[in-house]
C-alpha cells in the first residue's frame, strides 16, 4: 500500500510538472526519484515566487543535475567477501598501519574495499537541506568578492551542496560564521584570492594532510573532518571547498586520476582571479600563487556538478562496458590548461571486439596499467587528444572487464611523436644499475625518492611483452650495482624488490643511460 502511494504520489507531482513546463532534466530527475519526488518538489514550489527566479533556476540546476551524486557506504573485505573489521584511524602512523594491515592479510588473505551501500542524493535528499544551501549560496553572492561571478560559474562553482562523495552535512552555514571575520581582516574585498588565501592560512592552523586516510573506506564529511583534523588530498580539497564556497569563493577541485611517472593519484583546488584566469592550490597546505605540483602530468579532470555532455558516459552506448572513474558523466577535462598537449592518434594492432567502441589510454602507476583516456575507434584507429608529452602510455580496450592491450607501451616524445616500445629479444645488451625509483609518502602525495638497493634483497628486472616477463633475479650486496646481461633492447623494463609493494618505476635503456618513467 506504501508503495502505491508513493506511485500516485510521483504521478500526481510530474503531471504538476509537465503543466509548468519544467526543464526536460528537471522532469527525468522527478521520474527518477522514486519516493522523494515529494521533498524535490517542495523545494521547486519553495521558488515559484516571483516566476522564472534565479533561485528558480538555480533549484533547476541542482536537481536536473543530481543524478549520479551520491554517497558510498564502503567496508573492507576479504577475497571470500567477509567483512573485516580494521579502522585504519586507530594506528598511530601509516608505516605502522601498512606493517599491520599486511600481517592481517598473511592470515586471512587479501583484503579489499566494496561499495556496501549507495545513497543516492536524488532519492534521500531533503527538501530543507536543499532550500538553505540555495539560500545560503546566494547570500554569500553577495560579497564584495563576487561580483565578477556570472550566473554559471556561481552555480558551478559556489552554488552545489556537496564537493564530492562525502556525506551529507550542513557545512555552508556552519563555515559561513567560522569565517564572517574574513569581511574584517581583507585589504582589498574585491579580490577573492586574498579571501581564499586568508580562509586556507586559517585551515592549515588546524588541518592537515595524513596518508592513513589513503586506507579510509569513504571521503570525510564535515563532523569526520572536525574530528580528525587530517584527512587525505581529497578530504583537503573538500573542506576548502567547503570553508570558501560558503564564503562566495568560487573553488574547484582539479585532479590527476593517475600519475604517469610516480604511484597513486592527486587531487588539489583551483579558483577564479578577478578577470577570471585559474589558479590552482592546496586546501590545508599551500595558498594561492604558492603551490606546484611536482610531477608530469597525463590527463587533468576538473570535478563538476553538472552532467557534461563530452564526457564518455554521455557518448558511449547503455551496453558498452566502461572502466571505473570513466562511467561517471561530472568531470570535464581541462589538461590543455596545465601543460603542452598532443593528439596521438594510434592505428590498433588487434581488432576490437563488435560491441567495444572506444578505446584507452592507460599510464604505469603502482604496478599497474590504469587508464585515464579514451578515444573513439574508427576504422583501425583511435585518437586521443590532450595527450601529455615525454611519457610513457599504453592502448587497449576493456573486455570481459579487463584492459587488454591493442599494441605494445609507446612514448608521447617533446614534439608529440609516437614511438614504440617493441622489445627486440634477438639483440641484447647488458648494463649496470644502482637504484630503483620508487614513490614515498612523505608530506605529500608529490614526493618521488631514489633509493639505493637494500643489502640481502633480491630484486628482479623484467621486461613487457603483453605482460611483464623475468629477465633475472640478482641480491643486492653492499650496496654494489646490479650488473644484468641479456636483456633486449628497445624494451621497456621494470626493476622491483621482492616482495616489494610495486612502486618501483619503469625505466629504458639507450644510449648508455637510463630513462625513468
Amino acid at each position: 500500500m506504501k508503495h502505491i502511494i508513493y506511485t500516485l504520489l510521483t504521478l500526481l507531482l510530474l503531471s504538476s510538472c509537465q503543466e509548468s513546463s519544467i526543464p526536460k532534466d528537471v522532469f527525468q530527475a522527478l521520474e527518477k526519484s522514486k519516493s522523494n519526488a515529494n521533498e524535490l518538489q517542495k523545494v521547486l514550489d519553495h521558488y515559484q515566487l516571483p516566476p522564472d527566479s534565479l533561485k528558480l533556476k538555480a533549484a533547476y540546476f541542482l536537481i536536473g543535475n543530481m543524478e549520479g551524486h551520491s554517497y558510498s557506504i564502503t567496508k573492507i573485505v576479504d577475497t571470500a567477501g567477509n567483512t573485516i573489521d580494521f579502522d585504519v584511524i586507530n594506528y598511530p602512523s601509516y608505516a605502522v598501519m601498512l606493517d599491520a594491515w599486511d600481517s592481517l592479510e598473511l592470515i586471512i588473505g587479501e583484503m579489499n574495499f566494496k561499495r556496501d551501500t549507495i545513497i543516492y542524493d536524488i532519492e534521500a535528499i531533503q527538501a530543507d537541506y536543499l532550500i538553505e544551501n540555495i539560500d545560503l549560496a546566494f547570500e554569500s553572492w553577495k560579497k564584495p568578492w563576487t561580483k565578477n561571478l556570472n550566473f554559471q560559474e556561481f552555480c558551478e562553482f559556489v552554488l552545489p551542496y556537496r564537493a564530492s562523495n562525502e556525506p551529507l552535512e550542513p557545512w555552508r552555514k556552519y563555515f559561513n560564521e567560522k569565517y564572517a571575520w574574513v569581511m574584517d581582516s581583507a585589504k582589498d574585498h574585491t579580490d577573492p584570492i586574498e579571501i581564499a588565501t586568508l580562509i586556507n592560512q586559517d585551515i592549515k592552523s588546524w588541518y592537515s594532510f595524513d596518508p592513513l586516510f589513503y586506507r579510509h573506506p569513504t571521503d570525510l564529511g564535515l563532523s569526520e573532518m572536525l574530528e580528525h583534523k587530517r584527512g587525505r588530498c581529497e578530504d583537503m580539497t573538500n573542506l576548502a571547498i567547503y570553508a570558501m564556497r560558503a564564503q562566495g569563493v568560487p573553488v574547484m577541485s582539479d585532479y590527476t586520476p593517475a600519475w604517469p611517472n610516480t604511484g597513486n593519484n592527486h587531487a588539489w583546488n583551483a579558483t577564479l582571479t578577478k578577470d577570471k584566469k585559474v589558479i590552482i592550490f592546496m586546501g590545508g597546505e599551500a595558498n594561492p600563487y604558492e603551490y606546484k605540483l611536482a610531477n608530469k602530468k597525463a590527463k587533468v579532470y576538473r570535478k563538476t556538478f553538472s552532467r557534461q555532455k563530452d564526457c564518455l558516459a554521455a557518448k558511449a552506448p547503455s551496453y558498452e562496458k566502461l572502466p571505473g572513474w570513466l562511467k561517471r558523466r561530472n568531470y570535464a577535462d581541462v589538461t590543455s590548461d596545465y601543460i603542452s598537449t598532443a593528439q596521438v592518434t594510434i592505428n590498433l594492432k588487434k581488432a576490437a571486439p563488435d560491441s567495444i567502441h572506444y578505446a584507452y589510454i592507460a599510464v604505469f602507476n603502482s604496478g599497474n596499467w590504469k587508464a585515464i583516456h579514451w578515444g573513439e575507434i574508427k576504422n583501425t584507429t583511435a585518437t586521443f587528444s590532450d595527450m601529455g608529452k615525454e611519457i610513457v602510455y599504453k592502448s587497449c580496450y576493456l573486455h570481459q572487464g579487463k584492459l587488454t592491450e591493442t599494441n605494445p607501451p609507446f612514448i608521447v616524445d617533446k614534439a608529440g611523436q609516437v614511438h614504440f616500445l617493441l622489445a627486440d629479444t634477438n639483440k641484447l645488451q647488458s648494463f649496470k644499475l644502482y637504484s630503483t625509483t620508487r614513490r614515498t609518502i612523505v608530506q605529500t602525495t608529490d614526493e618521488i625518492e631514489k633509493t639505493n638497493f637494500k643489502t640481502g634483497k633480491n630484486y628482479i628486472l623484467k621486461y613487457w611483452q603483453e605482460e611483464w616477463i623475468s629477465i633475472d633475479t640478482l641480491k643486492a650486496e653492499n650496496n654494489n650495482a646490479l650488473e644484468f646481461s641479456k636483456v633486449p633492447t628497445n624494451a621497456l623494463l621494470w626493476l622491483v624488490e621482492m616482495d616489494s609493494r610495486k612502486e618501483e618505476r619503469i625505466f629504458t635503456y639507450s644510449n648508455d643511460s637510463i630513462h625513468w618513467w
